[in-house]
């Protein structure tokens, strides 16, 4: 009698465990418009909830989205992660950015490494994507277009085992960009040519810029952080291009990164 209640146990206990999951399973299907229903309201509620006290435990501010402007303009900005990361006593160096399909559509930001472009790239393609779902963002001001898609290009990655280089990577990227980009996208470029010679990278990032410029179909709002300081000039050729850099001082011989960035 054990030796059959032993050997049939397991049996036992599967059969067991069917019969509970059958009877939830029914359960559920038979109140399934509510679940989903309830489902619904808790995550709307979570998004809520989870925006207004991020926004007030940070200091965040309600941006101003105005539909059919071309205007992008975010004051004393911060990178919403970045800054709450930094050690304790250490303040994160705001930013204003100022972008308009007319007159200011291209920034081309130079600086040495580690003087903090990625850094302001970032920050703005979040708070372009904070401001459209809802949130409040990391800035003292911002008055903001509708952004219909948020372009990036940025750090040095290859994909060997699909054949592909880091230089074939970033082209395709880049493509990619510039056959569906519209004049209400939002484009980030850290960095276009350096998988490749010096000259030709910097012909091709001359020449992209240039297409951003001149191509009415295309003529996105973007931020273009680059290496090549021969760049600058285009400021100067292209009536809607401007040069922002990332500001750094020496002191005792020492290099200080200010954060800044400047005209």
């Amino acid at each position: 009698e054990y030796e059959e209640k032993i050997l049939s146990s397991s049996e036992q206990t599967i059969l067991l465990e069917n019969s509970i999951f059958e009877k939830l399973v029914e359960t559920i299907l038979n109140n399934v418009k509510t679940i989903q229903n309830n489902s619904n309201i808790i995550a709307q509620l979570d998004i809520i909830s989870s925006h207004a006290v991020t926004a007030r435990t940070n200091n965040y501010i309600k941006p101003k989205i105005i539909d059919k402007s071309t205007k992008f303009v975010v004051k004393k900005s911060k990178h919403p992660v970045i800054e709450n990361l930094l050690p304790p006593g250490e303040k994160f160096i705001s930013n204003d950015i100022d972008l308009d399909n007319n007159k200011k559509q291209i920034a081309i930001i130079t600086g040495p490494n580690m003087a903090g472009k990625s850094t302001f790239l970032r920050q703005v393609g979040l708070i372009a994507i904070l401001g459209q779902i809802g949130s409040y963002v990391p800035a003292k001001s911002a008055e903001i277009s509708i952004i219909d898609q948020l372009f990036t290009r940025v750090g040095a990655s290859d994909n060997l085992a699909g054949g592909e280089s880091t230089f074939l990577v970033e082209m395709n990227e880049t493509a990619n960009i510039l056959n569906n980009a519209t004049p209400n996208s939002l484009i980030i470029l850290d960095e276009i040519g350096r998988g490749t010679s010096t000259f030709d990278g910097l012909s091709l990032a001359w020449s992209i810029t240039e297409y951003l410029h001149n191509n009415i179909q295309i003529k996105a709002k973007t931020l273009f952080a680059t290496h090549y300081h021969e760049l600058i000039e285009l400021a100067e050729l292209l009536p809607d291009a401007f040069n922002l850099n990332s500001v750094v001082d020496e002191h005792d011989g020492e290099i200080i990164f200010l954060r800044k960035i400047k005209k």
